[in-house]
């Protein structure tokens, strides 16, 4: 049986006490979805009481952690050692549309490394955790990524471009391009989710430009612990917590890096 570090205990915790909030909230979206007002400001006020619920878990715990998190930013900046990296919710537009397609993600950072990491779908109830050496779980059940062996056979999800973003027509040639070359591609609206079910060889790969650190930190050691290569590209030293990401298992990896990367060298 597998046993928890005291970190995934502590992430654990916090992803369940704020989870019991955002169940019921959810469960409000639907009657809002007919009001003259609309989710938003809803959504908003869910997004920050489930985060303030995890940081106070967080911070009980550990006090002088620094936190990388979407709607407070970063607490405790002297600490860049130990950090916890948090998305309270991430896919928020499925949240707000009544989608249970929406994750808590939280990584924990040490020296520049992301050692462990959950991401849990309440509705789902599903829980996604990994701890580095430990291996990657989903519930109680050990997980590994797919052993498809060809990109052409390969069944691939993305997502974006943001509606601010200023490259669409980078990301919409992009993703013609892909999906030319690979048996199909999906678009979930979580990245946090993408990374979680590329581990579970639910996808057997997942890109995406313009990400938050945030959205795909907890990801990263999920991913890699169930036999999965990450990598990040074209990164812009002067915004470190802006992403752009690549992940699969090990056997397209190669094939779906000259995709994207090589193709856009050239």
């Amino acid at each position: 049986m597998r046993l928890n570090s005291p970190k995934i205990n502590i992430i654990n915790k916090a992803c369940i006490k704020a989870s019991r909030s955002l169940i019921r909230d959810f469960g409000e979206i639907e009657k809002l979805q007919v009001s003259t007002k609309g989710p938003g400001d809803f959504v908003t006020s869910a997004d920050r009481r489930t985060e303030k619920i995890i940081i106070e878990e967080l911070q009980k715990a550990h006090p002088d952690y620094g936190i990388i998190t979407e709607e407070s930013g970063i607490i405790n900046k002297s600490n860049i050692q130990n950090r916890w990296i948090i998305d309270p919710i991430d896919g928020t537009m499925n949240f707000m549309n009544g989608i249970p397609q929406f994750a808590i993600s939280i990584g924990y950072e040490e020296e520049n490394e992301i050692k462990c990491g959950v991401i849990f779908n309440p509705i789902m109830n599903e829980m996604f955790c990994a701890e580095k050496g430990n291996g990657a779980y989903l519930n109680n059940s050990r997980i590994r990524v797919s052993n498809k062996k060809k990109i052409k056979d390969s069944l691939l999800v993305t997502g974006g471009p943001k509606q601010a973003s200023k490259i669409k027509d980078k990301i919409f040639s992009e993703y013609i391009n892909v999906s030319t070359k690979v048996s199909n591609v999906r678009k979930f609206g979580s990245a946090a989710l993408d990374m979680a079910y590329v581990a579970c060889g639910r996808f057997d790969g997942y890109w995406q430009r313009e990400l938050n650190y945030w959205d795909i930190a907890a990801g990263i050691i999920i991913l890699k612990e169930a036999g999965g290569f990450v990598k990040f590209f074209e990164e812009e030293p002067n915004f470190p917590l802006k992403k752009n990401i690549l992940a699969s298992n090990s056997n397209i990896h190669d094939e779906f890096s000259e995709l994207i990367i090589k193709k856009n060298i050239e």
